[in-house]
């Protein structure tokens, strides 16, 4: 080998010195300037995997996953929304003539029955509604019931979606839930979010009881929209919402929704014959508290207290007294979260049941046979 050619090799070999040490330091200097910068120096993305068949007989990797409340919420709304629907009523009245009104539905079955309140479409001469995506259609009143503040419409048009209804006694204190509908019948599709704050409750000056009880927000034109659970589920009917108290105080976060285990109920029999048929027992009654229950020294914590007897009523029959506190119907406990109303539509008329009664702080079992409500 030539001496020329020596001297080339040398020279190549320390040019690949020196770029080795140039590069390898503008390479620390970019991590330094990261770190620096409290940010990871950018890593390239890793090498896909084969995805390996599983032997038989051996057990398939588990993968640990945090569920994202927000992505679930939105997944809920998502698959919910194309059944909620704005119902627009016509209204008759005497100072100023045809009027309109809405309020809010849902979709509660593939033959396109609709659940709203009693109060949305009270008075109606005709009445339609509005899917999520603009289309309006007529419906038809298919029965009220102006105690529970449910009604059933139906329409004739293949509807988008439906919602199933979940288990109200399932609902737990705190649980997320949301309320969908038409605020103001302007804001199709408005969504709020909050938990269930109580069960069981009743409103003063209204004939309900059994309510749920939430901070999602409803307001006007809220009525007779979906209250939903993250499985999206109806768990409720939005019905009202309180402002203020009975002294005037002003209130926030007072929504109360009917539960969908009630709505269901009512909803069947008002498919099947068009009007509801209430077991009927015979009693005015105030639930019981631990309050009350402390003040009128009575044994029992929770049922009702009768305060009136019905004249030749099954209760009179079955020789029920005042003050007697019944606590459970066929061992079904009356409590802060289950309503003596709700207990009764799981019976029919002419159903015998029987009456776990406080007297006396004593317990007496009562037989009754219910017969339908008078109208």
């Amino acid at each position: 080998m030539s001496r020329s050619s020596n001297g080339w090799i040398v020279i190549l070999v320390l040019l690949g010195i020196m770029l080795a040490v140039v590069g390898g330091g503008v390479m620390g200097g970019v991590v330094g300037m990261y770190v620096a910068r409290g940010t990871a120096a950018p890593v390239a993305a890793p090498v896909p995997q084969e995805i390996k068949a599983v032997t038989p007989g051996q057990a398939p990797a588990v993968q640990n996953l945090t569920v994202n409340t927000t992505t679930e919420l939105i997944g809920t709304v998502q698959k919910v929304e194309p059944a909620v629907v704005t119902v627009v009523t016509d209204l008759n009245t005497r100072s100023a003539g045809e009027v309109q009104a809405s309020g809010s539905g849902v979709i509660i079955s593939q033959d396109g029955h609709i659940i709203t309140n009693n109060h949305v479409v009270e008075g109606a001469s005709s009445v339609s509604v509005i899917y999520e995506d603009g289309t309006r259609t007529n419906a038809t009143i298919v029965g009220t019931d102006p105690v529970t503040d449910i009604a059933v419409l139906k329409v004739n048009d293949k509807v988008p979606t439906y919602v199933p209804f979940g288990d109200s006694n399932a609902l737990q204190l705190g649980e997320w839930v949301i309320a969908i509908g038409s605020p103001l019948g302007n804001y199709r599709g408005s969504v709020t979010v909050g938990v269930v704050s109580g069960l069981n409750r009743s409103v003063d000056g209204t004939q309900q009881e059994g309510l749920i009880q939430t901070d999602a927000a409803i307001n006007h034109g809220n009525s007779g929209g979906p209250l939903i659970n993250l499985a999206g589920q109806i768990v409720g009917i939005n019905t009202l919402v309180v402002r203020e108290s009975v002294g005037g105080a002003p209130a926030e976060g007072l929504g109360f929704a009917v539960p969908s285990n009630i709505v269901r109920a009512v909803a069947e029999q008002l498919i099947a014959r068009g009007k509801i048929e209430y077991p009927f027992i015979g009693i005015s009654y105030q639930e019981v508290t631990p309050q009350l229950a402390s003040e009128l020294g009575l044994a029992a914590k929770n049922g009702v207290l009768i305060q009136q007897i019905t004249a030749g009523s099954p209760a009179a029959r079955a020789g029920l007294q005042m003050r007697d506190v019944v606590t459970a119907i066929d061992n079904k406990a009356i409590d802060e979260n289950t309503s003596l109303r709700s207990l009764l539509f799981q019976y029919h008329v002419g159903d015998t049941v029987t009456l776990t009664v406080e007297r006396g702080g004593q317990p007496l079992q009562v037989k009754v046979t219910l017969v339908a409500r008078p109208s």
